[in-house]
């Protein structure tokens, strides 16, 4: 998350569009959430419609001016569009040109060749850990989706045992493990120094990501028990093909965007100059939307040359690529617009506003802090900003290693139970088909799975460290 955008974000909680009270917030957030999850539940209203009535409803009970809750409603809806959906379409233009033209059936064959059986879930948190080290939660998701469902299938497994594994090591790499954004901001906030940073996450991380993923995936399978989506599925390419890309090949194209953003990442920690030129040309080709494009252009080489796509089959691939995509961005962008709705309402404040009279150890405070603005709000990066502004006064009298722990101890919070009001909560119901109930039981538990036990690492090093 860049500098402007943290002051966006504070920019947005300054002038909240009610002057409703701290019961009548909670009253109205309760009543958004309980319209969303019976309009979905009760009359399978589709979400996008559920979420913007949802919104509606929040913000009249709180006592926000209809034209504006409407206006906060669609601003968020825009943002998380155009922060999300060019990432989501150029990643589905991948998927479907890995899966035309031979390149995703290499990689799943070769990962069934190496890692089958037991050891699937295993290999699918590792490749999830490592791609998502750099990336968005939603470029992850993107880049990965399309493996995890033809994995699946291929092997005949439930999609719950290979997909929370993957999930999990995006999760966590994303709330817990620097140069994520997240992690960075909260690091910056409390002055904590990187490379301790950086050692302890990975301490955390670890255990967390075992525990969430490959030993929560087999009872989220018996909880869950579906097969991947047949919509959602890239088929498996036509035998005609003049031949395959090669693993390598295919695998480079993938990994391209990976590589270009953590390269960022290293260039910002190392120089930190931003007139510096080669921080700026970092900038620019590691940002997520050249990086992406950069692999999609790339892509069309080193995948649709060995298969003999023409132009004309090119440009096919990348047509019914998007197709599918058209509600996903719809429900994602309302998730945004009610996550916005929340915010401009004064709910971040509230919890704010309240916290500050806890008298808790600074560790679970941080933690807690992190945990009901997560919930509130529904954003993992405006639970992070928030908290570590609050705690950040409690960092100036801690040792290195324990403002490093405060650090994670905000991430692990702000991972907290996603829900109806996160962006991620739809994206990933959409992509794996799932119901809301079914969403909950998987998504939402692997997430409070993840918060609970890395918080608790935290506090249990925090003891001996």
């Amino acid at each position: 998350m860049t500098r402007l955008s943290v002051e966006m974000l504070a920019a947005d909680t300054v002038q909240p569009i009610t002057s409703a009270g701290h019961a009548q917030l909670g009253i109205a957030v309760l009543a958004g959430i309980a319209v969303i999850v019976f309009l979905i539940t009760k009359f399978k209203l589709h979400a996008f419609l559920a979420l913007t009535i949802g919104s509606l409803v929040l913000g009249a009970v709180a006592g926000a001016p209809l034209d504006k809750a409407i206006v906060s409603f669609t601003t968020g809806l825009g943002s998380t569009v155009a922060g999300v959906g060019v990432l989501i379409a150029l990643g589905a233009i991948l998927g479907k040109l890995l899966a035309d033209s031979g390149g995703a059936d290499q990689i799943v064959d070769t990962i069934l060749a190496k890692a089958g059986g037991r050891a699937m879930p295993w290999a699918m948190v590792l490749i999830a850990s490592v791609i998502g080290l750099p990336l968005f939660f939603e470029v992850g998701i993107v880049l990965l989706i399309p493996v995890v469902l033809m994995v699946a299938r291929r092997g005949n497994y439930s999609l719950m045992r290979i997909g929370i594994p993957a999930l999990a090591g995006l999760s966590v790499m994303h709330g817990l493990i620097p140069p994520h954004p997240g992690p960075l901001v909260a690091i910056d906030a409390v002055k904590a120094n990187l490379g301790v940073t950086l050692a302890l996450g990975i301490v955390v991380a670890i255990p967390t990501v075992i525990i969430a993923g490959p030993l929560f995936s087999k009872v989220a399978a018996r909880w869950v028990d579906v097969q991947a989506p047949e919509r959602m599925i890239p088929e498996r390419a036509s035998e005609s093909l003049e031949r395959r890309p090669g693993f390598g090949a295919t695998l480079g194209t993938v990994l391209l965007p990976v590589v270009l953003m953590l390269a960022k990442a290293l260039v910002d920690i190392v120089i930190d100059d931003p007139a510096d030129m080669t921080q700026r040309v970092f900038d620019v080709v590691g940002s997520p939307l050249i990086a992406l494009l950069a692999a999609v252009l790339v892509g069309f080489v080193t995948l649709g040359r060995p298969a003999g796509f023409t132009k004309g089959r090119l440009q096919q691939t990348v047509e019914k690529g998007l197709m599918p995509i058209a509600g996903i961005l719809l429900i994602v962008g309302a998730g945004g617009g009610f996550k916005q709705t929340l915010i401009d309402c004064g709910v971040g404040q509230m919890i704010l506003e309240i916290s500050k009279d806890w008298s808790i150890p600074a560790l679970l405070l941080a933690w807690l802090i992190a945990v009901a603005i997560r919930l509130a709000t529904g954003s993992a990066t405006v639970a992070t900003v928030s908290a570590a502004g609050l705690v950040a006064p409690l960092a100036a009298d801690m040792s290195t290693t324990h403002t490093a722990l405060l650090v994670l101890a905000i991430g692990a919070g702000s991972l907290f139970f996603s829900h109806v009001n996160d962006a991620g909560f739809w994206l990933v119901k959409e992509y794996f088909g799932l119901s809301v109930g079914q969403t909950v039981k998987t998504w939402s538990v692997m997430e409070t799975i993840i918060s609970v036990v890395a918080g608790g690492l935290v506090l249990l090093l925090s003891l001996v460290i």
